[in-house]
């Protein structure tokens, strides 16, 4: 009896040495081959922004006066001023150009002193030379003098009336370079009159965006000093990779998040036909295309949503309802094909597949499986042609 249960011992002890080194089945995670609806979009950071923007400008050089608007305030087209700019104070004189301009000055003044002699003596030679001409017209009347005689005191007496208008001339020009000299000398010391100001208003109805240039100070003709926008005239940009850009169409449905409210309907209004280069995060040269975006529906939805700010937008680019799917992570790289792992009778089968259109979680099979074949997720490199497994 003793050697039966040795025996027994024996047997149960290889049995299970036996069982414990036969290949155990793997347990893998499936999913199964359907009809499913696909949507393949494109996702990028874009930029909400105000669809004109106006910047105003200083249109003449001089002293900007403070701006009181803040960056929110409304403004109202054709009558909110927005800014105002005076003249400019003249530059102070040094010590050898105020005496340049007192010795300007002084000259000027003994130029008025001799131009006004000079009228005076030129009404005088005036006054002279008519009545030499009324007395040669009563003698030449009386036939006491000869025509010449007259002629000659008519021709003196015309000259003396253009020296006297050429001296008066004269006089006027020395007092206006009076004047001149004067005002430079005026202007240093600050008496100069005031002169009115500028006032620029704004040229549409909105709100200020930001104010570029808000303290007093001198500014020149072209000076930005503000940007006007309505906040209600928003539009999204965002710049897309060329391969993606050449996907979409005008009229393209769209999304936009992450901005810190729901979710916006948005239609593709513009793609810009030309690419520019930007260096990625990770230092590669792309091609980046700007696509411009409306936003649909009621402007309230999106009141918190301003310019400038973050958004995400995803584009559609392609959409299949009831379309033969298998799930991304089912997929592998066979060469330069692409397959998968279907379970058939408890083993793992490699199978070889052609797809289409994919996005982040399914992809569209064009052949080699079929609905409900059910498939791998994720297979490790436990996994291999034949294998047994078991869910």
């Amino acid at each position: 009896m003793r050697r039966v249960i040795l025996a027994l011992a024996a047997l149960a002890l290889l049995g299970t040495v036996i069982w414990a080194f036969l290949p155990q089945p793997v347990v893998v995670e499936v999913a199964e081959v359907a009809p499913r609806s696909i949507d393949v979009a494109v996702e990028e950071e874009g930029q909400a922004r105000i669809r004109e923007v106006f910047t105003i400008s200083a249109i003449t050089g001089g002293k900007l006066q403070r701006i009181d608007l803040h960056a929110g305030d409304p403004v109202v087209a054709q009558e909110t001023v927005v800014a105002v700019i005076s003249p400019a104070a003249p530059a102070l004189l040094d010590a050898r150009a105020r005496a340049v301009a007192e010795a300007t000055m002084a000259a000027a003044q003994s130029a008025v002193d001799l131009a006004e002699a000079q009228v005076t003596q030129a009404e005088a030679a005036l006054e002279f030379m008519t009545t030499e001409a009324d007395r040669a017209r009563a003698l030449y009347e009386r036939s006491a003098a000869s025509q010449r005689l007259l002629d000659t005191a008519i021709l003196e007496q015309k000259t003396a009336q253009a020296t006297l208008e050429s001296a008066r001339a004269n006089l006027a020009v020395r007092r206006r370079e009076l004047e001149s000299a004067a005002a430079v000398l005026g202007a240093a010391d600050g008496t100069g009159a005031d002169a009115c100001c500028v006032q620029l208003v704004a040229p549409v109805s909105g709100r200020v965006l930001r104010v570029l240039t808000e303290s007093e100070q001198v500014v020149l003709p072209g000076t930005p000093l503000l940007e006007i926008g309505n906040p209600g005239n928003l539009e999204v940009v965002a710049d897309l990779l060329s391969r993606d850009a050449v996907r979409i169409s005008e009229g393209s449905a769209a999304v936009i998040t992450g901005w810190g409210g729901p979710p916006l309907s948005a239609q593709v209004a513009r793609i810009e036909p030309s690419a520019r280069t930007k260096v990625s995060a990770l230092g590669i040269d792309e091609q980046r295309v700007e696509v411009v975006l409306n936003l649909l529906g009621d402007p309230k939805d999106w009141q918190g949503l301003g310019h400038g700010f973050r958004v995400i937008a995803r584009i559609s680019l392609w959409r299949g309802d009831e379309v033969l799917s298998i799930p991304v992570g089912a997929l592998f790289r066979d060469g330069s094909d692409w397959a998968t792992y279907v379970v058939r009778d408890g083993r793992a089968q490699l199978q070889t597949i052609s797809l289409g259109e994919r996005n982040d979680e399914l992809a569209q099979v064009l052949s080699g499986v079929q609905a409900g074949d059910t498939v791998i997720l994720h297979p490790s490199d436990r996994i291999s042609d034949g294998i047994a497994v078991t869910k």
